[in-house]
């Protein structure tokens, strides 16, 4: 199984014939470099698609994600967030509304 430490995204939207090469140079523009056992993730345009890219420390591996109905829930601000959690990428990946996971944790009102 491939580890990963840390999960990052890429908020502006890719082509998805994107492969391999061109979202590891994508990864050097936005982040400087591809650390090791990081993942990153990219979306079309229409969030129906996600790639993911992970630098297993020798060499890289790509992964893609479609869903069928629905759109995965993706920011839309254009500046570099923060590492996203084990339960937010869980989230993320089956489309649910992984930026509230820590409001919806807590029960407040009956």
């Amino acid at each position: 199984m491939i580890r990963i430490d840390a999960m990052w995204l890429c908020v502006e939207p890719l082509d998805m014939r994107a492969g391999a090469d061109r979202l590891l140079a994508r990864v050097v523009d936005v982040f400087g470099a591809a650390q090791a056992h990081h993942g990153y993730l990219f979306a079309n345009t229409r969030c129906t698609r996600m790639k993911l890219l992970v630098h297993d420390g020798f060499g890289v591996w790509c992964a893609v994600r479609r869903l069928n109905q629905g759109r995965f829930v993706w920011p839309t601000t254009a500046s570099v967030l923060p590492a996203l959690t084990q339960a937010q990428f869980d989230a993320l990946v089956l489309g649910l509304p992984w930026q509230r996971l820590e409001h919806m944790q807590l029960i407040t009102h009956v």
